[in-house]
């Protein structure tokens, strides 16, 4: 078992039932927000076609060669049966797909995991949709950082669980679905997932992440293409002038500012996991789907794709 499963399994038996404490961070208003919406550098190149060479964009990926796994450093797919590449005629998309596939009392689902050179600010922008009959999902899409790019330290921002992490040691975002424990309809509503060193910890005293949401949104519509995007600025170590945001089909939803990710600038958010990990107890389909396309980090808004 590796270090990621491993870590993956110890979130899953402690937090399952652990409510998340909502951080109070600086909130900035949607209409307030210095931030853009709508088009961004996408709009330059239709259909993304190209968008891996503009200046910005530090990895882009569209999942039509079927040798996509080259492009990541890590993939989770049990037994090559939770990811596979699927047309148009199954996504409803314009072109090819990759579809995780989670399977109850088989797998957890799984996914791929990048490692790159970082920026101050940073734009993580993908394409999902999820199946009809898709249920709560546990984690997502996750971006962290770690101590470097090689050797042990690229790992040094996996793990942790149920812990505080030191300032110069790692800290992570993930933009998810969350169910708020079965009480919205599957998957839920979208939701940052933090983890820093001045996170608040949860009713047992423990550090199981702290959420970031709009105090209302709607529900994630099912079995329809989603435009999501979200940002991280580094703060300047020993300041809280650090930063997080997301939109939804070039939509801002919400923008907060004051946090003090790192106490050393050599901890810089490198490693972004693209993933559909499938474990919550109000899981009940057997079988449950996401789909994923048009992936790009860069250190510029990047906004809906050019269609």
């Amino acid at each position: 078992m590796d270090i990621r499963t491993l870590f993956l399994s110890a979130v899953t038996l402690a937090a399952s039932s652990i409510s998340y404490p909502v951080f109070s961070q600086e909130i900035i208003s949607v209409e307030n927000s210095e931030l853009p919406e709508g088009s961004g550098l996408a709009s330059d190149y239709v259909r993304d076609k190209g968008i891996n060479e503009a200046p910005e964009v530090i990895f882009s990926e569209d999942f039509e060669s079927e040798q996509y796994k080259k492009n990541w450093d890590e993939s989770r797919d049990s037994g090559g049966k939770v990811l596979s590449l699927v047309g148009p005629d199954e996504t409803k998309g314009i072109g090819q797909s990759l579809k995780v596939t989670a399977t109850l009392g088989k797998n957890t689902g799984g996914g791929l995991t990048k490692w790159f050179e970082s920026a101050d600010t940073l734009f993580i922008r993908f394409y999902t949709r999820f199946d009809q009959d898709s249920d709560y999902i546990h984690h997502f899409v996750t971006l962290r950082a770690n101590k470097g790019l090689t050797g042990s330290d690229r790992w040094s921002g996996f793990g942790g669980a149920g812990l505080k992490p030191e300032g110069d040691a790692r800290f992570s975002t993930a933009l998810e679905p969350w169910g708020n424990w079965g009480r919205w309809d599957a998957p839920g509503r979208w939701n940052f997932y933090s983890y820093w060193h001045e996170m608040k910890a949860s009713g047992d005293g423990k550090f199981w992440g702290n959420s970031f949401r709009p105090d209302s949104q709607p529900n994630i519509r099912k079995d329809e293409w989603i435009c999501a995007e979200f940002m991280l600025k580094h703060n300047t170590p020993g300041k809280a002038d650090g930063e997080q945001a997301f939109w939804i089909n070039g939509e801002l939803r919400g923008h907060w500012k004051g946090f003090q990710w790192r106490t050393s600038s050599k901890l810089r958010a490198n490693a972004l996991t693209l993933e559909s990990y499938v474990t919550d107890r109000w899981t009940k389909n057997p079988t449950n789907i996401v789909y994923f396309d048009n992936l790009v980090i860069a250190s510029r808004y990047i906004g809906p794709v050019n269609r």
